[in-house]
């Protein structure tokens, strides 16, 4: 498939058969990140061509050791964020993107999301890997495959504590891929089996919400988490103890970015509509392990 000005993918050959040779790979990863949205099938000859995976891979685990204690640079933070840019195009890629998982190279990205340093080099490893798996999430498709083994890892506790502690940007993501597992009903239901479960993700939904002022651009998708668990007949009783104040009166907190906004108008009313005011929706027992839902309640 062509590029940008008819030119082939096959310009790209050369850079590709150079991340190969350590000597080289520096600079092809560059070029390489530089282009992989120009190239709309990059991913598969990424993933086929021989030994490029792997030396993606090598550049990754090269800086475990840098990792604890802190001591990674400016400068290879830039350059394994470029390896994660063309793996993150292998992920979103809809050729390559269940072989991407079926070699659970997802798992090799948890060390990054599990660091704590505010350092920028970190941040900005944090956010780019945080990218990858949104490429994994974001597809438009329904696709219970990705979701599923995500919650076979440790995503969502990840994402939750980036939530709590990440600047803007990697919070932003975090919450986005914590929204996107709750669209799928799978994901759903996994975060709904337990009180355990709903109270650790509603809990830090309600901190970032009632104590960080977020910007309009998160508290959607803050909001759009909330509106999903809504969906949940057992979530729903719990929500509608729960439910942050700001979120009960149709918006009339926020600033007007977000009160004028008529797709939050819109969430924010089928939220109320699903909390309602009436009885208990039938058959919707309590989260198993929810205060007052052991025997005799």
């Amino acid at each position: 498939m062509g590029g940008r000005g008819g030119v082939g993918i096959e310009n790209l050959y050369p850079l590709i058969e150079n991340l190969r040779n350590p000597a080289t790979r520096d600079v092809a990863l560059q070029e390489l990140s530089k282009e992989r949205e120009t190239y709309e099938d990059l991913a598969p000859v990424l993933w086929y061509s021989s030994g490029t995976i792997a030396a993606l891979l090598q550049e990754i685990i090269s800086i475990y050791p840098m990792l604890t204690p802190p001591t990674l640079t400016a400068l290879a933070s830039s350059r394994v964020c470029n390896a994660l840019a063309l793996l993150q195009c292998v992920a979103s890629h809809r050729d390559t993107r269940a072989l991407f998982l079926k070699a659970h190279i997802p798992l090799y990205l948890y060390p990054f999301l599990n660091t704590f340093s505010d350092q920028r080099p970190f941040e900005y490893l944090r956010l780019t890997s945080l990218g990858v798996i949104g490429a994994l999430v974001k597809v438009k498709v329904d696709d219970s495959d990705v979701v599923s083994f995500l919650l076979q890892t440790e995503i969502i506790p990840l994402c939750l504590r980036i939530m709590e502690t990440g600047g803007e940007l990697p919070m932003t993501v975090a919450t986005f891929i914590v929204e996107k597992i709750l669209a799928d009903d799978t994901g759903l239901n996994y975060v709904c089996k337990t009180y355990d479960r709903f109270a650790t993700v509603t809990r830090v939904l309600d901190d970032m919400i009632t104590e960080k002022s977020p910007p309009p651009r998160l508290l959607k998708h803050i909001i759009r988490c909330y509106l999903r668990l809504s969906d949940n007949p057992r979530a729903r009783e719990a929500l509608r103890q729960c439910l942050p104040e700001v979120l009960r009166d149709g918006g009339s907190h926020f600033g007007p970015a977000i009160r004028d906004d008529q797709n939050v108008r819109r969430w924010l009313a089928t939220l109320q509509h699903n909390l309602g005011e009436g009885s208990p929706a039938v058959g919707a027992a309590p989260l198993p392990d929810m205060p007052g839902a052991g025997p005799g309640h």
